[in-house]
């Protein structure tokens, strides 16, 4: 493929994922930047902390979409790469792209979420299998614990050894991806960790009963 190409259509996928969802949603609706408010961070979550779980799954579900779109983005090259593990690989690095736009997004000084919407929409266009198994992961465990932090990380320390051991995924691009994605999630979510160890951690309201909203506030409080 013609370098001039490929430069072009990574910075389409940077600038996809740079779209600061969360934030343009916080300022068209509510004139205020969610970054200032609840945890600060610009991701699906706290959207749906601080704008309402409507506006909040909008989010989740337009930056899902980003990482997902990123990954086709491939198509608009595909008579110059074959479908083998060149093709896989240069679908990774659109999909890695848009979650560096995500991350730091151009449009809004370069702070943006964690990226973790954006990453799962990349893997469900390139692995949906392992994929969907992490995902069932990733509610079971916000069922039991009510952190999301704590799935995303559980969910995303499960997506390698789905794809290396059950899976037994041979595409090595797609394997090294499967273990940097446990290793990205363990780096943005630092403060979430540090917050865990803390018991300081904001669990989700929406799946707990009256008296258990009502503990929550009372733990945050302390």
């Amino acid at each position: 493929m013609h370098i001039v190409t490929i430069v072009a259509v990574l910075i389409l996928a940077y600038l996809l994922g740079s779209i600061p969802t969360s934030v343009w949603m916080g300022k068209w609706l509510f004139d205020i930047d969610l970054r200032e408010h609840g945890s600060g961070n610009a991701g699906s979550t706290n959207a749906i902390r601080v704008l309402g779980w409507k506006t909040g799954l909008f989010v989740l579900v337009i930056d899902m979409f980003k990482g997902w779109l990123a990954v086709n983005l491939i198509h608009l090259t595909r008579f110059y790469i074959p479908e083998t593990g060149n093709f896989i690989t240069f679908q990774l690095m659109l999909g890695v792209a848009a979650i560096l736009g995500h991350i730091f997004p151009v449009y809004v000084g370069f702070r943006g979420g964690k990226g973790v919407a954006t990453l799962f929409g990349l893997v469900l266009a390139i692995n949906p299998e392992p994929t969907l198994i992490c995902t069932g992961i990733f509610v079971v465990m916000l069922i039991v614990s009510k952190y999301v932090s704590l799935s995303s990380m559980a969910a995303g320390f499960a997506f390698p050894i789905m794809v290396i051991f059950v899976f037994k995924e041979t595409t090595m691009s797609l394997v090294i991806f499967s273990l940097i994605i446990a290793i990205l999630l363990l780096f943005t979510h630092q403060k979430n960790i540090e917050r865990l160890l803390r018991n300081q951690e904001k669990k989700v309201t929406f799946l707990m009963s009256k008296r258990g909203k009502e503990r929550e506030r009372m733990r945050m409080s302390a």
